[in-house]
Order: structure tokens, then sequence, then C-alpha cells
């Protein structure tokens, strides 16, 4: 497999906007995808894996290295009431899979724009659900290069965060445990949750989701719209008038357009009310 040289990754991410990066691996399937981490390692090579990049942005600086993509390793199979996705598999597929299936547990990930391997690393939730709720196990491809299968135990979930996001475990597929449903009744909250966000949310322009991680006893969109910043705008990068939670590319944000304008709302926030936002988007500069 032949990775792309000096590509932009703004294409490659949901808020159109970053550098270019060394290489781009795009593997199609989990061999290929061991196959570029080998070498990577090999040759000491810089490297990061990303899904649908819809909760990560690069500087305009890009990155000095290897990004491995992996939106096309996304096979998904039910067992009984046991659904197993590859890493590159989308939430949505996910959702709709088990659904499919009458299976009850996933609704609410329907309408993340992640992939099974970033949403485990982050412990996506929405809608008061986690994907630690029913999480089983999933099988990772260790700092040796060798497979090793890590419990629900092992993965230390927190809000937001994984024992993936603290050491070099690459999750390769991941199983959840799920409950028997009627597919009518769970196919009705699925699109209830997404009539939700489309009121909601800003989905016509990009963005990277929900930009700051909720702070204890307070939400980090009401804290914004308190402190006058809905609106907000630096370069094409603006705080949404919808819902304040969202930074977004208004008008051909530049990465750093968008990264000032976190730090600045975060700044503002911090001084009007003692409380210091976290971005919950993972910023990779250079």
């Amino acid at each position: 497999m032949q990775p792309l040289r000096n590509r932009s990754l703004a294409p490659f991410t949901s808020m159109k906007a970053g550098g270019k990066a060394k290489f781009i691996y795009l593997p199609s399937s989990i061999n290929e995808l061991k196959s570029a981490v080998s070498e990577l390692r090999e040759t000491n090579e810089r490297f990061m894996l990303l899904g649908n990049g819809s909760n990560t942005l690069f500087s305009d600086e890009g990155y000095d290295g290897a990004v491995i993509i992996t939106s096309k390793i996304n096979n998904i199979t039910v067992q009984g009431q046991r659904l197993t996705a590859a890493c590159g598999a989308s939430l949505n597929s996910v959702a709709q899979c088990a659904a499919d299936h009458s299976l009850s547990g996933l609704e609410f990930v329907f309408g993340i724009p992640g992939t099974v391997g970033g949403g485990v690393y982050m412990n996506a939730g929405a809608y008061c659900g986690e994907l630690s709720d029913c999480f089983v196990q999933a099988l990772c491809l260790a700092p040796d290069s060798k497979e090793k299968l890590l419990t629900s135990k092992d993965m230390s979930f927190g809000y937001r965060k994984s024992v993936l996001s603290d050491n070099e475990y690459i999750l390769l597929n991941a199983s959840f445990d799920l409950k028997n449903g009627n597919s009518g009744d769970i196919k009705a909250n699925m699109d209830n949750y997404m009539r939700l966000r489309r009121e909601k949310q800003p989905l016509e322009y990009p963005s990277c989701g929900s930009t700051f991680k909720r702070p204890d006893g307070c939400y980090a969109g009401v804290l914004i719209e308190q402190c006058g910043l809905k609106g907000y705008s630096i370069g094409g990068a603006a705080v949404s008038e919808k819902h304040a939670g969202f930074v977004i590319n208004k008008s051909n944000a530049s990465a750093d357009d968008i990264i000032k304008l976190i730090e600045y709302v975060s700044e503002r926030v911090f001084e009007k009310t003692g409380i210091r936002l976290e971005p919950e988007v993972r910023i990779i500069r250079g």
C-alpha cells in the first residue's frame, strides 16, 4: 500500500481545515492497517490514526508524520445480542445495523459523526448514553505489535476518555452487548435523536461537534452564551448562533482561526465565571 505524500488533511476532517501530512495511509483491511503500523514503527516514523476526523483539528502547520485513516475498515457483524464492529465503521452504521437486528442500546450514537475507533477512544456519548454502557471488549494492537484483548475493566472509561487516550494501543475492533427490542421502536428513537440534533445543532456548517467538554454542574454552551460570545468570530471561524457550544467553520476558516477562537472563548469564560473550559476536540499542532 503506497501512501499519499504531502497531502492536505482538510478533506479528511469534519472541520474542513488544517495543513498537510507528510504521509496519508488509507488501508482497506486490518492486515493493511497492521502492515502500515509495522512499517512506520520499524522506520521510527511518527504516526497517528484517524477515523472520520470528526473530533480532530490539525493546525495549519499540518502533521510532520504519517496519518493512517481507518474509514475503509468498516465491517460489522452480529451474533445474538453481541455486535462487533471494525475500527473504521461509522457510529451511524453501527446504530443502524443494531436497529436492523432489533437490538437496542446504541440509539444514542445515531448522528454522532465518528467511527468506532474514535468513539471508544474518547468514550463518545450523547443523550445520557456512553459507549462504555454497552462495551464488552476491544481487540487492540499493542506497542509490541501483538494483538491484545482489552475488557471493559481494562479500558478505564471516564468522561470523554479511555485507557486508549493514554497509551499506544490501536483499536482494531470493538464488541458491544445489546438488548433485544422492537426494530420499529428503536428506529423511532434514533429518528427522534436525529431530529433533536438538526433542531439544536449547526449541522449546516463544518464543525467538530461539541467543542468543549462539559464542566461539572453546568453546560459549556450555556456559559459561552452567558458571556455574550454567541456569534463571536475570528476570521472565518465563529461561535454558532444556533448552539454556543459549537465552534463552526462559517466561511473558509483556517485552522488557526478556529484554534484562536477556541482559546479566546476559553479565556473569556474563565475571566467571567472562573470556570476553565477544556476543548473536547483534539487539536494536533505540527
